[in-house]
């Protein structure tokens, strides 16, 4: 039913970054879709120590054939040393869905609805 289809998610430390990036991804034809989600609280433990801040989630769809280099393109373009990226299979999406995603592999696709440019 979803073949193919993946997702990604990451945290920015600003939704200018997160919308830069996402840009760029998408302009690239890395990712179909970023779904930017501001006013997220994290609560992490990092180098041996606790800490809290406020980030911004996106999350990225993409196909599994472009999606270790869309990995490798977000850690070179995120300006955290190491940023948490997480990237999974979908197992259960509508072909439409599949079909829409599955176009980053043959080349860039249009608009977070699968539909083209008018």
């Amino acid at each position: 039913m979803s073949e193919g289809a993946m997702l990604a998610w990451c945290p920015f430390p600003t939704e200018a970054e997160a919308r830069k990036v996402a840009g760029a991804l998408l302009d690239e034809g890395m990712v179909a879709c970023a779904n930017i989600i501001p006013g997220m609280v994290s609560l992490y433990r990092w180098q041996g120590e606790k800490g809290e801040s406020r980030e911004v989630g996106v999350l990225f769809k993409t196909h599994s054939e472009v999606a270790k280099r869309m990995a490798d393109r977000l850690a070179q373009l995120h300006s955290y040393q190491s940023p948490a990226i997480m990237l999974w299979d979908v197992s259960a999406a509508p072909q439409a869905t599949s079909d829409w995603l599955a176009g980053l592999a043959a080349g860039p696709v249009w608009g977070c609805d699968g539909d083209g440019p008018e």
